[in-house]
């Protein structure tokens, strides 16, 4: 249990971690591990979308459509023809997320994505009634996509924000499960 006595023969209450993932780390956490999934050689991006309950409701990452191998599609990112590029094809972790949703729909809902949404995608999150953007990148602001997903995010009312936090790193440790409470990892 978690009560031991001590040597005084009174008993010392066991307290929660408080190292715990908070909810936003947790859903940005989910994205970026979705991302992993990504056969994109250039770029991996998860998205993850969450409903005002604090469930999670759909997730995506980035890669060719269902049934189009992806070992038959470019994934290059420049080539003398745009059509030998992976642009025309590739779907994008937002659009993944919003079709891979688990109810009958995302209103309401907020969007954790690893990367600013391109100007496609935010037509898809404005549409599916997404309201709040949590992104962590912003590394093509200054692209038109970019500047036009924020004038479409503006004009619709959806709020967007960039993701703080709290640490850099969250380690994924497999074997943790199988140590003693308290047993320090090799």
């Amino acid at each position: 249990g978690c009560q031991f006595p001590h040597l005084d023969g009174g008993e010392r209450p066991c307290r929660k971690r408080d190292d715990y993932l908070e909810w936003p780390e947790y859903f940005m956490a989910v994205a970026f591990l979705s991302a992993q999934r990504s056969k994109d050689p250039n770029s991996q991006v998860g998205a993850c979308i969450v409903n005002t309950e604090n469930k999670i409701v759909g997730i995506g990452y980035n890669g060719m459509p269902n049934g189009c191998s992806d070992d038959l599609l470019p994934w290059r990112r420049a080539a003398d023809s745009r059509l030998d590029t992976k642009y025309p094809y590739v779907c994008h972790a937002e659009l993944n997320a919003i079709m891979n949703k688990n109810s009958t729909d995302v209103k309401g809902c907020s969007i954790y994505v690893a990367l600013f949404p391109c100007n496609e995608c935010a037509k898809l999150i404005i549409q599916a009634g997404i309201k709040d953007v949590i992104f962590m990148s912003d590394k093509y602001h200054d692209s038109e996509e970019a500047t036009a997903a924020r004038r479409l995010f503006d004009l619709a009312g959806i709020e967007y924000r960039k993701f703080t936090p709290r640490c850099s790193q969250i380690v994924i440790d497999f074997d943790s499960i199988s140590r003693r409470a308290g047993q320090k990892p090799q």
